[in-house]
């Protein structure tokens, strides 16, 4: 049997963008379309240029992808304008992309309500503005806006749209259930009729999720025979989001009715890297991961009743439908002590870590996580601090420097920008040591004073950088609880996660820098030892 070649489309940095609270910068937008490439996706939306600044900077500073096609949306050009006098048209036309996405009226109760002008406009606006992109060289589509309304409608007008964009040299026609209210056998319904004529290969479906169908409408109009799939990271999207491409990806791979029939670009071993890449886009939003996400949520694969458990440790098929770790999960036993310990030796096997599996020094691990965790700490995202609390609990953590205490002051004058001052007072190598730093603000300062002299340690740090700074407050009220992620990276580009925990939150704040700065000399080797 002949696979049929499927093509995706993610729409994260466009679509998802406009999800209530969302708003990336330049670098946010480039960071995911760099890890949408390495996922193997085949087009990433990066956004609409000239509708904004910070789109119009994206494509100014994309990066060279890989695999996937850098697309650039826009409207088709207005009616009453050619091509070359229409600006927001221009800006889609001079844009430095290799396709393009142009959004066209396929309802004709929108055409005269929203657009105001004739059906024959409007089809003559799709066919010059696809000519127009064809003719620079480009890969031109169209997304066929509220199809499937226009379809109910008046199934000729917007088969006629459709016809039109092809017909003037689009790669792909998309048909849209823009207001997501179509239902899985009415969109596979409509896509077999449409593929009587229509081949296929040319188009593909765009979902929102406004009756929880996203995903189960995509599903139909492939089955309908569309060989494109639109979709976003998590299923971000306007009013309650778009297909999440999350799910579909690994039901495409690993659903054996699905992968038999189709093929997608994502290799196995890029399928591995899908829960980070999820995670991602959620640390980038600062949002927690929704632990019962399909796939890739930390419940996905976790076990709980006695039932499922014993069933579990003789043969994990019984409860899960896929191995977790083809989409790079892990499985959790939450109930026995010897499933929690399974887990932390996982973990610490993942981190290279080696301990044997009688160490007593597990169950004090296990115990001081389940603590923390009670207190606010999630170290889920964070694997630098959780395994500087493995190895303080195993007896191996290096003891580089203590801190003998410190005090951060903010000052202010007139209109002047407030000023943050730090002082830390350490013991490197039994010498005490005090460490002043100025900053814009108490965690810069922190940040600044701990690396200004850390005696023969100093070296490691000179190429550390704090790239992230995250808070979460825990509850409500003035007493709440607050948890503090930095994100820190080195010239290499490797990265690394730490956390800190307190009511306070420049003690949290503090004690997530201290974590970084002792990986950091983990990580590079650094010996507590004088020579």
């Amino acid at each position: 049997m002949v696979k049929r070649k499927l093509y995706l489309f993610d729409t994260t940095l466009r679509d998802g963008q406009q999800t209530a609270g969302v708003d990336f910068s330049v670098d946010d937008k480039i960071k995911i379309s760099q890890a949408l490439d390495s996922l193997g996706i085949d087009y990433v939306e990066g956004g609409y240029p000239g509708a904004n600044p910070t789109d119009s900077q994206f494509f100014e500073k994309a990066p060279a992808l890989k695999h996937a096609k850098l697309t650039a949306f826009g409207m088709t050009k207005r009616a009453g304008r050619s091509v070359e006098n229409d600006p927001g048209f221009r800006e889609i036309l001079d844009a430095p992309s290799q396709a393009v996405c142009l959004v066209a009226k396929s309802w004709d109760y929108h055409v005269h309500v929203a657009l105001g002008i004739s059906l024959e406009e409007n089809i003559e606006s799709i066919a010059d503005s696809v000519k127009a992109i064809v003719g620079r060289g480009r890969e031109a589509m169209i997304d066929c806006e509220h199809f499937f309304d226009g379809y109910r409608a008046n199934p000729d007008y917007a088969v006629k749209c459709l016809e039109t964009a092809l017909e003037a040299g689009a790669r792909w026609a998309v048909l849209c259930d823009t207001n997501g209210g179509t239902l899985p056998s009415d969109v596979y319904e409509t896509v077999l009729a449409l593929t009587k004529n229509v081949d296929g290969a040319n188009l593909g479906i765009h979902t929102h999720n406004d009756t929880e169908n996203a995903v189960a409408n995509s599903l139909a109009a492939i089955e309908g025979g569309v060989c494109q799939l639109q979709g976003t990271l998590n299923g971000l999207g306007e009013r309650c989001g778009n297909a999440n491409l999350v799910s579909l990806i690994p039901s495409l791979k690993l659903k054996p009715k699905l992968a038999d029939a189709y093929e997608i670009g994502v290799s196995d071993e890029q399928l591995t890297r899908l829960l980070e890449v999820s995670r991602l886009l959620d640390d980038i939003l600062n949002r927690t991961p929704n632990r019962h996400a399909p796939y890739v949520g930390a419940s996905a694969f976790a076990h709980k009743g006695g039932i499922h458990v014993s069933a579990v440790m003789k043969d994990p098929a019984t409860y899960e439908h896929v191995p977790p770790e083809k989409v790079g999960n892990n499985r959790v036993i939450l109930v026995s002590d010897q499933a929690g310990k399974s887990n932390i030796l996982d973990r610490l096997a993942s981190s290279n870590i080696s301990v044997e599996k009688d160490d007593p020094a597990i169950d004090r691990i296990l115990y001081e996580v389940k603590q923390k965790e009670s207190e606010g700490y999630s170290y889920d995202a964070v694997g630098a601090s959780f395994e500087i609390l493995a190895l303080r609990a195993l007896g191996r953590l290096e003891t580089y420097f203590t801190v003998d205490g410190y005090d951060v002051q903010v000052s202010q004058l007139g209109d002047a920008a407030a000023i943050s001052t730090a002082s830390i007072r350490l013991v490197i190598d039994g010498i005490k040591v005090e460490n002043k730093g100025t900053g814009n603000g108490p965690v810069n300062a922190l940040d600044m004073a701990f690396r200004s002299d850390l005696g023969r340690y100093a070296e490691f740090l000179e190429d550390m950088r704090l790239v992230d700074y995250k808070v979460r407050i825990l509850n409500t009220g003035t007493e709440a609880v607050t948890r503090v992620t930095i994100e820190s990276r080195d010239k290499k580009g490797f990265s690394w996660r730490t956390i800190g925990v307190n009511a306070n939150i420049v003690a949290a704040s503090f004690d997530a820098l201290k974590d970084a700065v002792v990986y950091k000399l983990l990580s590079d080797q650094a010996s507590a030892s004088l020579k």
